[in-house]
């Protein structure tokens, strides 16, 4: 079944008129995603990709459509105007794949979702996927096999890395979703791993975090208090020196706070195993899943990738 997406998602591309959201667009077809329409101001009345009618705004999308989930690929200096727009129109699931959004934008944006029902993934983030059902984002569709095993992640290559090696190890996957890494987003870790609690196919699940703010912390304290399916853990950054900023805005140890450590130190102290290195994060799961007897109902018989 999955989260937050599926067969049933109903989406509307911000943006799509440009080249990347063309192209993404596409590939979201081709996989199998719902795709009802786009939005481009002043380009109504057009069509892309020989189907998906083009919309003013979000609000005649939905309309005319029935659309419920929104993608956002247009450039930072209008994301944050867009994400409020489709909040405005009451879609249900926003994802905004746009990097650079001011941080300033972004403390404005949630404020403006606080309260209101929409959720937010990103910004700064490679999107989700369920397997076989939906794509929303970056992803790359190959590296995927439907199975049981959920994936959140802060960085967009370790999304793509971790899903490649459960995949690999014959472990298929319900839903992978990147979170994204800026400091000011829209879903953290425990909204995620609720919905991963709370979804039947989902028996594992797969947490990749890094290093800066806490969020790791909480949710090692929220999984120890409310999870009921085995969590596998693994912490970029472990060599990154404090005060330096590695790859996300929200990646930067300060204060003595955030280091890859207390980090390890809180998930190993909530009980979840978290991987020595890059490379053994797929080896892990396979050890988990075994040591919970859940190896034998998650492991695929063949993989072609």
């Amino acid at each position: 079944m999955g989260i937050f997406v599926g067969k049933d998602s109903r989406v509307v591309v911000q943006g799509i008129t440009g080249k990347q959201a063309t192209f993404h667009t596409n590939i979201m077809k081709e996989y199998g995603t719902n795709v009802v329409a786009g939005v481009t101001p002043g380009r109504a009345g057009e069509t892309v990709l020989d189907t998906i009618p083009v919309f003013n705004t979000v609000t005649d999308a939905m309309r005319e459509t029935g659309a419920n989930v929104s993608v956002i690929y247009v450039p930072a200096r209008f994301a944050a105007d867009s994400i409020i727009e489709a909040a405005e129109a009451g879609i249900d699931i926003v994802v905004c794949i746009t990097e650079h959004i001011p941080v300033l934008d972004m403390v404005k944006v949630r404020r403006y979702l606080k309260g209101k029902h929409t959720r937010l993934i990103g910004p700064n983030c490679p999107g989700i996927l369920t397997v076989d059902e939906c794509r929303l984002g970056l992803l790359p569709t190959y590296i995927h096999k439907k199975g049981h095993v959920g994936v959140v992640s802060r960085s967009g290559t370790l999304t793509y890395e971790v899903t490649y090696q459960l995949t690999m190890a014959g472990i298929g996957q319900t839903t992978c979703i990147g979170i994204g890494g800026d400091p000011v987003k829209g879903m953290d870790f425990i909204e995620v791993l609720d919905a991963f609690n709370r979804d039947e196919d989902t028996l594992a699940v797969m947490m990749i975090g890094e290093i800066g703010g806490t969020a790791e912390e909480e949710a090692a304290a929220w999984i120890k208090a409310h999870m009921k399916k085995p969590v596998i853990g693994f912490i970029s950054g472990q060599q990154a020196p404090p005060g330096k900023r590695m790859g996300h805005a929200g990646a930067i140890i300060s204060g003595g706070k955030g280091t890859a450590a207390d980090k390890i130190k809180a998930l190993n102290e909530a009980g979840i195993e978290v991987a020595e290195t890059v490379a053994a994060m797929g080896d892990l799961a396979v050890k988990v899943l075994k040591e919970n007897g859940l190896y034998d109902t998650c492991h695929l018989s063949l993989i072609h990738i």
